[in-house]
């Protein structure tokens, strides 16, 4: 199928080989994964997440009380940064924004149907500019999967540019669920056609239904911003999630990062880790000793 959006795919150099992907991963962490199991890295990372509760029991209260943890990390551990976000339902926006008072923590919210993506298009518009109505700094979808298998890109686009334009001011972060996609291909493809369309951030996986994130999906949505950022000069974020649990995991995407895309990603407007229970891990290894902050 011959259109621009196929025709702007096809143009990318980004190796769409699954067993080179493998090991050019392999080699990446045996050469640098040791340079970066140190304090200072693992302090970083603890910044860079996006401290998540996504449950079927949440609630005001509960959320509230999600919140003041963040406020009292502050208070108790004024050494460490805190984390980059908290990241919660749609409709928890405002509870968020009422309890936070950690300024530097950014609120994000999951939109668009997530984490399927599948309800009306109006739908996922409105429940995004509810969020940012609400008080969400930050948006994350879920690219709509159906149809870029099915080849319909132009919908796939025109959904994402449309959900763009209703966050404002608010970042978007799209999802790319590379679980269900699969292949290095199939990631190339959704990567490129995520940042085209107005994503300042590209994200692996919802952790929900799906394998999460991996790092040879990280290493091809690396080298995908990579090769965007020459072309265009625009630096797209990257953030993985689902299953990102342990220091070492951690240290591992931050070493692809940084192999692939440099220094200048290092930080946490361009790099995030979705994860609910990586931050007492990181804090644990931090500080010597196991903690149960949040």
């Amino acid at each position: 199928m011959a259109d621009k959006y196929h025709d702007t795919v096809a143009q990318s150099n980004v190796t769409i080989d699954d067993e080179k992907v493998k090991s050019e991963v392999a080699r990446i962490l045996a050469d640098h994964m040791e340079e970066n199991r140190n304090v200072d890295v693992m302090k970083f990372l603890f910044n860079c997440i996006d401290l998540t509760t996504l449950n079927a029991t949440d609630s005001p209260q509960s959320v509230a009380a999600f919140t003041e943890r963040v406020n009292a990390f502050e208070a108790e551990h004024p050494e460490l940064p805190n984390v980059a976000a908290i990241c919660v339902y749609p409709n928890f926006a405002q509870v968020v924004r009422t309890v936070l008072d950690v300024t530097e923590v950014n609120i994000a919210c999951v939109s668009g149907g997530f984490p399927s993506s599948q309800t009306f298009p109006e739908v996922k518009v409105a429940e995004t500019a509810l969020a940012v109505e609400g008080g969400a700094d930050e948006i994350d979808i879920v690219l709509n999967i159906g149809n870029f298998l099915d080849g319909d890109w132009e919908e796939v686009c025109d959904e994402i540019a449309e959900l763009k334009h209703s966050c404002r001011h608010a970042h978007l972060k799209v999802i790319l669920e590379t679980g269900a996609l699969k292949t290095a291909e199939n990631i190339r493809a959704a990567s490129i056609l995520a940042m085209y369309s107005g994503a300042d951030f590209i994200k692996t996986s919802t952790g929900k239904g799906y394998d999460g994130a991996s790092l040879e999906a990280a290493y091809v949505m690396c080298q995908c911003i990579k090769e965007y950022f020459e072309k265009t000069g625009n630096m797209i974020g990257f953030k993985p999630a689902g299953g990102v649990s342990t220091t070492d995991d951690a240290i591992a995407y931050y070493t692809i990062v940084k192999h692939v895309l440099g220094d200048k990603w290092l930080d946490n407007e361009y790099f995030r880790l979705g994860a609910s229970r990586l931050a007492n891990n990181l804090l644990s290894d931090i500080l010597g000793q196991p903690i149960k902050f949040f």
